[in-house]
């Protein structure tokens, strides 16, 4: 895997080993910032971050501070080791997401979030997002590309279809 844009383009960053982590391909990674925008300071969460592709990727292109969070700890240890080797320094939470969106009480101007594919709980996601998301920010939540997600008290800004992924961008 690699960094697509911002200070850190081209550089190689490893996915957790086996198959229980499904990283965001490059295309898709590109694709959801081209929709995003520039994030130069944002605050970022980046949820079931796996190999910690979306929030390296903000951090990247300008965003800062951001937190990883991931309920497996070889994740967890392989985004540490991205951190490291890329020079970048993050908060990196290995726990349930949303056992940590329960309690997490900060503000972020980015969420991202990649479930894994049998996961259909987005009801659960949708106070913790509305709570958590600053005025102006946006939660990104990455599905399989037959749902059509809808989170209770955001509104959907966009939502595309790539390949057998779906993006779908809210806000408040």
């Amino acid at each position: 895997m690699r960094v697509i844009a911002g200070e850190l383009r081209g550089r190689r960053f490893d996915a957790p080993k086996g198959r229980t982590t499904r990283p965001t391909s490059d295309f898709v990674r590109e694709t959801a910032f081209n929709l995003i925008g520039p994030v130069d300071g944002a605050t970022a969460l980046d949820l079931y971050a796996g190999s910690g592709a979306l929030g390296i990727e903000a951090l990247s292109r300008g965003a800062g501070p951001c937190l990883f969070v991931d309920s497996s700890r070889e994740a967890c240890r392989t985004i540490a080791a991205n951190l490291e080797r890329l020079g970048l320094t993050a908060v990196v939470l290995c726990q349930d997401a949303e056992r940590a969106l329960a309690t997490e009480r900060g503000r972020y101007d980015l969420i991202l979030a990649d479930p894994p594919y049998d996961f259909d709980a987005y009801d659960r996601l949708a106070p913790h997002f509305a709570r958590l998301l600053a005025p102006d920010g946006l939660a990104v939540l990455q599905t399989p590309a037959a749902v059509e997600p809808s989170l209770e008290g955001l509104s959907v800004r966009t939502s595309r279809r790539y390949g057998s992924a779906r993006l779908t961008l809210f806000q408040l």
